[in-house]
């Protein structure tokens, strides 16, 4: 019998819940299975090993009836409920679901109706006009499903920075403990800040490498060894990321880290620039072409002063004009973490959250927050049980007491996240809109409209003049959801004309307004928010990742409103309401 692997465990339980949900089972039941694949996938163990413990109930989302599951996959290699569900329902059914605008019920109808069991099936009655035979679907719902099954031949293996960056940095500070361990750091994209990740790239400083590498590949994340040397080993994790380690000496540490942080573009132009100065970059070392003799660099800052260049910061390392801005003397002075003052989107029990108003406000104070702005759905957004106009002031009762409770250590204001419907209105009047503190307004539904309509539902948001944010403006979630098909300058230009901010959403799933759009509109004058868009309070240390993002798109600190004093915030709120 082969000894399954965390991944193929979890993928089981989760096309268990798709093909639940594919039948029209309890949606408690898909949810526990979807839940538990969630867990599985991220366990940072050998599942093997937390059974074998007999500690299968203590991991989040197993219970007793979910243990046994576990308990029968890892004993006899198979499971009698997910033969049954395979037997009843085609796997290329089941991979409809990957398609963006194909829910369980389209694909059962498209399944039953049709007698469509692939995606390739599917784009072939789709081309034929079939699909619109159905009742309810029409031509342009058939042309959504074929951009559908074309977006989801663009997707990659990439994995969100969301998951990289916690399972890179708990690798790292274990690696940071091993005796000879000098320094270390994350390198690659993850290091860059991208949204999405491929490999893992670690390098740390030793004199000594052997004991490391040993540490390296007996770490409990560790799966399978790939590649083990005396200066690099790859290793897959259970995640199923692959992590690449490579230990150098300390004193050839800067240029490694300079060129395994990348990107193959940024590298190639500080190639040129040292061929231009008689010198030779490589991953090891400077080598002057006259007499190939060495320049070593310990640290980065060594390898830019080589150069003639300042230090320039990874989020940047994109050759997207950061070389020709280093040597100007132009480059931009970054926003940072420890710059934001507080938060701007978060959400309550009075929506989709899973705290108090209260309970909310002290995770932001205990993160060094000065104020926060709650930010609950409108009751548009039926499947999130939203905010009703009667529940309005209510809401507000309960920030008052938090507001007196905390005493002034940190302020609590009244928002709303607005649903901005299919058909351009938004979900409250103006009247019931004036009655907060700041507004925010997002596009959830009908996100693939045709490109004008779209674009006009956001422009009908931003010129409406209680509006004061555009949450998440493009709708992606990553990797399952494209963004919108908006014309993105048209939504610049009213944006700056009605002095607007724009959101940058700091989940990793979202990361959306993505770095190349924060740019063009701080560009443009454009006001950004960086809002973790919390729905617990551990969501707050999301922020990082919405920093990386602006710090990708060349932004400051004066250019983000929640970087700025309450007083200033309130001030520009009161003179763009005027």
């Amino acid at each position: 019998m082969a000894r399954l692997s965390n991944q193929e465990i979890a993928s089981i339980f989760s096309t268990i819940a798709d093909m639940l949900e594919i039948k029209g089972e309890n949606i408690h039941r898909v949810l526990a299975y979807r839940r538990a694949a969630e867990t599985i996938a991220e366990l940072p163990r050998d599942i093997h090993a937390v059974y074998e413990e007999g500690k299968l109930t203590e991991l989040p989302h197993i219970g007793e009836t979910l243990a046994a599951k576990i308990e029968e996959l890892l004993t006899t290699g198979e499971l009698g409920l997910f033969n049954r569900l395979a037997d009843e329902i085609p796997p290329g059914v089941v991979e409809m679901l990957r398609i963006p605008g194909v829910g369980p019920k389209r694909a059962a109808r498209f399944w039953k109706e049709l007698g469509i069991t692939s995606v390739e099936e599917l784009k072939e009655a789709a081309l034929a006009g079939k699909l619109r035979t159905l009742p309810g679907m029409g031509a342009k719902s058939e042309a959504r499903i074929l951009e559908g099954i074309e977006a989801l031949a663009r997707r990659s293996d990439r994995i969100s920075i969301g998951v990289a960056y916690p399972t890179a940095m708990r690798l790292l500070d274990a690696l940071l403990k091993v005796e000879g361990s000098l320094k270390g750091d994350v390198a690659g994209s993850l290091r860059r800040g991208c949204a999405t990740i491929g490999d893992l790239d670690l390098l740390i400083a030793s004199h000594e490498a052997e004991p490391i590498m040993e540490a390296f590949v007996e770490l409990p994340d560790v799966a399978r060894v790939l590649v083990q040397g005396p200066t690099k080993t790859s290793v897959e994790l259970y995640n199923g990321l692959q992590v690449d380690l490579r230990v150098l000496p300390p004193e050839r540490y800067g240029t490694s880290l300079v060129y395994f942080t990348g990107s193959k573009a940024h590298n190639v132009r500080l190639r040129e620039l040292a061929l231009k100065q008689g010198l030779s970059l490589s991953e090891n070392s400077f080598i002057r072409l006259d007499d190939e003799s060495e320049i070593l660099c310990a640290t980065e800052e060594e390898v830019y002063a080589t150069l003639g260049l300042p230090w320039i910061a990874p989020e940047l390392r994109e050759d997207r004009g950061e070389i020709e801005a280093a040597l100007a003397g132009e480059l931009p002075d970054l926003i940072t973490l420890e710059d934001i003052r507080g938060d701007l989107q978060l959400h309550t029990r009075w929506s989709d959250g899973q705290a108090s108003v209260l309970e909310m406000a002290k995770a932001a104070l205990a993160r060094g927050y000065r104020y926060i702005l709650v930010t609950d759905h409108s009751y548009g957004l039926g499947v999130v049980q939203g905010l009703a106009p009667e529940d309005i002031p209510r809401q507000r009762e309960e920030i008052e007491a938090a507001n007196a409770e905390l005493g002034g250590a940190i302020t609590i204001l009244h928002g709303v996240e607005v649903e901005i419907k299919a058909d351009g209105t938004l979900d409250y009047d103006d009247e019931t809109l004036a009655q907060f503190d700041i507004v925010q307004a997002s596009l959830h539904t009908s996100l693939r409209q045709p490109r004008e309509q779209i674009t006009q539902r956001l422009l009908n948001a931003i010129q409406n003049p209680h509006v004061d944010i555009i949450g998440h403006p493009r709708g992606r979630l990553i990797p399952d959801r494209e963004p919108a098909d908006l014309d993105m300058d048209t939504i610049f230009e009213a944006a700056a004309k009605h002095d607007v901010a724009l959101e940058i959403n700091a989940n990793p799933h979202r990361l959306d307004l993505d770095d190349v759009h924060a740019r063009r509109a701080v560009e443009l004058g454009i006001k950004l928010t960086i809002s973790t868009d919390a729905h617990r309070p551990e969501d707050f240390d999301l922020m990082h990742f919405g920093v990386a993002t602006a710090r990708r798109g060349w932004v400051s600190a004066r250019d983000v409103i929640n970087a700025w004093p309450l007083e200033q915030v309130m001030a520009w709120v009161e003179g763009r309401q005027r």
